[in-house]
């Protein structure tokens, strides 16, 4: 007996139907297998990134030097030529680095013809960049204690100064140093105590997380104002990223979210400051966003999580969605194979990112109206395009997914072509996503919800200074500083990081 056939109906046009159902749903799975494939073991980004782009051209630079070296070695008189060259092209040094000056002076200052004294007639100086290592010093206040011969039990003293950690060894520039360490340069604080540790100062790990907390929760009012300087903004930008967080209960981690709203009006030549605020939540129900902007009323450009949805139902928050999410989904296709209708829409967006790129620092008002004329056409054309394949193509498809992600979210996706301010995608609150996952992959985990609360306190004020072109240790320092010294809440606003001025309030401070 043939089981196979026995299951097999025996009207032709049935039989037909199943088989194209079944080959249909094998090109599925194959698509998802190949997504799955590049996903584990390819590039996730279309373009490749930067910081990768970089890496591989430190290997290529480092090989040319050492070839430069090997000729230079062989040829003494090209390394004097390129030695010229090089004193040239390097420019100055900063003037505000300390000179330490080495005078190397011949031992015979009598003429070597006449034997007459020599006199300076002008001089070669060269400088070069040095670096001493992390310097521990000790700072030590003393207070003296006055007694009076007269009069029994009279002690004066001066206060002692307000301290971040009362009885505690560390000055708050220390404090900024590691804050600065493990949220801006990804250092977890048991890799900075062993960096520590090798100039002989011991200081445990717990330690420092102790200098963190306390540190992060002075901070606590400078970014919820950074915060509700955001919500009193007319556009903002939308992302999230996962947390783990220790779950010491389960013997394992939880999965939370970090929360990224982030304000960027350079491309169009806005006022206001750049900044970005971070918010930690230990979920993504919508009612989390809902309650981070709470007041906000305006554009929010985000990408597909469905959560903004809610928010703007609400009427005050208009959404503005992200193209480069759209184009992800169908460079997917293209890449894993022939894809014509993909490839096809990734040269009409390519299209609408050219036009971007001409606009860029241009008016609100000029973005608009070119976006007018050269956008919107293409945007017009494209809706109906993507509609007709639809109706062709099989429902259950990777393809048909991705067309019905766009069509679904096509008024949010067209709204930047009538508004000036509004940017094609979501990649300026993306950028600041990545300093989130590179201390999530060092450290790997936060240890409670309450320290990922601090992740996200001190990485807002350090991802804010490093847009408006701010120190973030000397920022950091400077502005603990001036809490601990009871500067008063109602001046918080200068405090923000785009009011720094490193000279003035190093001044104040000191």
């Amino acid at each position: 007996m043939n089981l196979v056939a026995d299951t097999l109906p025996d009207d032709p046009g049935t039989l037909k139907a199943m088989l194209i159902a079944e080959r249909l749903r094998a090109e599925r799975l194959v698509q998802i297998i190949k997504e799955l494939q590049r996903h584990r073991f390819g590039r996730r980004a279309e373009t490749l990134p930067e910081d990768q782009l970089l890496l591989g051209l430190e290997e290529v630079e480092q090989g040319f030097a050492a070839d430069e070296a090997a000729e230079e070695t062989a040829a003494p008189a090209l390394r004097t030529e390129r030695a010229a060259t090089r004193r040239a092209n390097r420019g100055s040094l900063p003037a505000h680095l300390p000179r330490i000056e080495t005078v190397v002076d011949i031992e015979d200052k009598a003429c070597p013809c006449c034997r007459h004294a020599l006199h300076v007639i002008g001089e070669d100086v060269a400088e070069r960049l040095d670096i001493v290592p992390a310097q521990f010093r000790v700072l030590v206040t003393r207070r003296p204690r006055y007694g009076c011969r007269s009069c029994e039990g009279i002690v004066v003293q001066a206060p002692a100064p307000a301290r971040l950690i009362e009885g505690g060894i560390p000055t708050e520039a220390t404090v900024a140093q590691v804050l600065v360490s493990k949220y801006a340069d990804h250092l977890p604080l048991y890799r900075q105590a062993q960096i520590y540790a090798r100039q002989g100062v011991h200081l445990d790990r717990s330690t420092l997380a102790d200098w963190v907390g306390r540190a992060a929760f002075l901070l606590r009012p400078v970014h919820e104002r950074l915060l509700g300087h955001l919500k009193a903004s007319t556009k903002l930008f939308a992302d999230e990223t996962s947390a783990p967080v220790l779950d010491p209960g389960r013997g394992r981690t939880k999965t939370g979210q970090l929360f990224a709203y982030a304000r960027d009006d350079r491309p169009f030549g806005g006022d206001d400051p750049p900044a970005v605020a971070y918010v930690y939540a230990p979920d993504r129900k919508a009612e989390r966003p809902i309650a981070h902007l709470q007041g906000f009323a305006g554009v929010l450009q985000v990408d597909g999580y469905g959560g903004y949805k809610v928010l703007a139902e609400k009427g005050d928050v208009r959404l503005a969605f992200c193209w480069a999410h759209v184009r992800r989904r169908f460079y997917e296709l293209a890449a894993a194979g022939p894809a014509p209708v993909a490839a096809e829409v990734l040269e009409r967006i390519a299209a609408l990112y050219r036009i971007e790129a001409e606009l860029r620092g241009r008016p609100a008002e000029v973005r608009r109206l070119t976006r007018q004329g050269r956008s919107l056409p293409i945007l017009d054309t494209l809706e109906p395009f993507l509609r007709e394949k639809l109706q062709l193509i099989s429902q259950k498809t990777k393809l048909a997914e991705a067309i019905r992600y766009a069509l679904s979210r096509w008024e949010g996706l067209c709204r930047f072509a009538s508004d000036g301010r509004i940017e094609i995608d979501n990649n300026t609150v993306e950028r600041s996503i990545r300093p989130l996952a590179l201390t999530r992959k060092n450290a790997l985990f936060a240890g409670s919800d309450g320290g990922a609360g601090h992740w996200a306190v001190i990485a807002s004020l350090i991802e804010t200074c490093k847009l408006n072109g701010v120190d973030p240790q000397t920022y950091l320092a400077a502005v603990v500083t001036l809490i601990v010294q009871g500067h008063p809440n109602s001046a918080i606003d200068d405090l923000m990081p785009w009011q720094f001025r490193p000279a003035d309030t190093l001044a104040a401070v000191a």
